[in-house]
């Protein structure tokens, strides 16, 4: 059974760590939402235009990240995993202040965000919750990349890694995030070759990362002590990624998305084909109404309010 109202935080929350990519030391502080605001984002290290909505059109980057950015140019990064958090504590609304551009990596998963979480009051609020249904498969294909999404009553992950990598190799699992133990979603790291750390570098990123916050794999062995937290620990990560960068459709979707070999980039484009007329979802605070939208393949993406 679907919840029905939103959800925000009673009072704030603060933490602080450092950035994956930027080495900063960031400090947060999550602040109650109000209601149908969403999530958004507050740098408080600018005086204006400082604000940044947690929206899949502000995805200005996704090289090794989600880089949310608003249109006066102030970003804010490496937001997936608190926005995953989020999704699993079913904080629908809140305003993250930031010191920095970017979120804190923590331990490189969402476990440190959770911990944090657990122990703040939960408020429900009057509003209900915007759920998108998907009633007809929605497919995208970017050469050897594939996602797509069909009808379920839950949000369920179907997720497939293909490297040629030995260890973590074609790791494919399922995971249904109403039904099933979240624990090796949540507990699960962000990983790296050992052989491309030079040419994360020369982009300019990876500055904070370190065996405390990233899962190693240097050809067929794994550099961090006690290796890898559960068997499928790459995979887990990647659904737990997928379902931060999914809340930036602004709804809670219910359908089941297939995935081969996806991440940032590839869930924000397609986010952006499944969302992309905005006139499709103007009267969506209507209990029960059904929107369709024709596609340029011809494929109907309909949507429904389920609260």
């Amino acid at each position: 059974m679907q919840e029905i109202y939103q959800q925000s935080l009673s009072m704030p929350i603060s933490f602080e760590g450092v950035g994956l990519h930027s080495g900063q030391n960031s400090k947060i502080k999550i602040l109650p939402g109000n209601e149908d605001q969403g999530i958004i984002f507050k740098r408080v290290d600018l005086k204006n235009n400082n604000l940044v909505k947690a929206s899949y059109k502000n995805v200005s980057s996704a090289k090794l990240c989600t880089t949310l950015k608003n249109e006066y140019g102030v970003k804010i990064s490496t937001v997936e995993h608190l926005l995953a958090s989020l999704y699993i504590m079913r904080i629908d609304n809140a305003i993250i202040e930031v010191n920095t551009e970017e979120v804190p990596i923590m331990d490189g998963s969402a476990k440190s965000f959770l911990n944090i979480l657990k122990k703040a009051n939960i408020k429900e609020q009057s509003k209900k919750i915007k759920y998108l249904k998907i009633l007809d498969t929605v497919e995208l294909i970017d050469g050897s990349r594939k996602i797509s999404i069909e009808p379920n009553n839950n949000f369920e992950v179907d997720f497939q890694l293909n490297y040629q990598n030995k260890i973590i190799g074609n790791q494919r699992n399922v995971i249904n995030f109403q039904e099933d133990d979240l624990n090796k979603i949540i507990e699960s790291r962000t990983f790296c070759l050992f052989e491309d750390i030079e040419k994360i570098k020369k982009f300019g990123l990876g500055k904070g990362g370190s065996l405390d916050n990233a899962v190693v794999v240097d050809k067929d062995k794994i550099l961090n002590e006690g290796g890898l937290r559960n068997e499928k620990e790459f995979v887990n990560h990647k659904i737990l990624d997928l379902a931060g960068d999914f809340l930036l459709s602004g709804y809670r979707v219910l359908g089941k998305i297939k995935c081969y070999q996806g991440g940032h980039e590839l869930t924000n484009m397609f986010l952006r084909k499944l969302l992309k007329t905005t006139s499709a979802f103007s009267d969506l605070e209507s209990k029960d109404t059904v929107f369709s939208k024709k596609n340029k393949t011809d494929q109907s993406i309909k949507i429904a309010v389920n609260a």
